[in-house]
């Protein structure tokens, strides 16, 4: 039997949908411009499956990015996601945000011994949502809200050669680190649905599906209203 899943990750300011059969990305459509989650999330659905000539009837799952990231993302992606499921009564997948994008820069990249991984995301000033991987794509250190400063690395170099950093968190990072040959930024690294591909059928596979019902996104973090100070009067 053919696993078509269709796949959502709005967890960052990359609006992206992605559809994978059988574990294997069929097409992906990244869009990272202001307010694509709300006005085109389903207008990229409607276009990956126009561009594979598949319809939302052949679907046999969603999956998605169920973060850390963006609240609003977050909301926005996972509402369609159960939305689609609900109508279409197929299961939900929702895979980690920062697994995946380890996931995808492993693809990409390898993984080199005695090197260490971490997927960033970018949360306010020198704030991360972070994970930490090594070469046998075994979790170090689980999803958590980190503040990065010179030293912050020096633990894990004890253990390992190098730390790669990678992800929207990243980026901040840049010359950060200049005078550590040991810390690799690697720049430009984005979030994509297409990361989900192996992982989401790896999952139907094994029935790890979510209660529709109940569901709520991984935010990490309590979103927080702020309001400006008053002035004077």
């Amino acid at each position: 039997m053919n696993n078509l899943i269709l796949q959502i990750d709005t967890s960052t300011s990359v609006c992206s949908v992605a559809l994978s059969e059988n574990g294997q990305t069929l097409t992906v459509l990244d869009l990272d411009e202001p307010n694509a989650h709300a006005a085109k999330l389903t207008v990229l659905i409607e276009q990956v499956l126009a561009e594979t000539e598949r319809s939302m009837k052949e679907l046999t799952a969603i999956a998605v990015s169920m973060g850390p990231g963006s609240y609003t993302g977050l909301r926005i992606g996972v509402s369609t996601a159960k939305g689609l499921c609900y109508g279409l009564d197929i299961p939900l997948i929702a895979i980690n945000t920062l697994e995946a994008l380890f996931f995808g820069y492993h693809e990409q990249f390898g993984l080199k011994e005695k090197e260490a991984f971490i997927p960033m995301l970018d949360a306010r000033r020198m704030e991360v949502y972070s994970a930490v991987y090594d070469h046998k794509r075994e979790l170090v250190k689980p999803t958590s809200a980190e503040i990065i400063d010179a030293d912050y690395f020096e633990e894990l170099l004890t253990t390992y050669n190098c730390v790669n950093l990678f992800g929207s968190g990243a980026d901040k990072f840049d010359t950060f680190f200049d005078t550590n040959d040991r810390v690799n930024v690697h720049l430009g690294f984005r979030d994509s649905a297409a990361f989900l591909s192996q992982l989401a059928f790896d999952k139907f596979q094994n029935k790890e599906f979510e209660d529709v019902a109940y569901f709520e996104p991984f935010y990490l973090k309590d979103f927080v209203v702020t309001t400006k100070k008053k002035v004077g009067l």
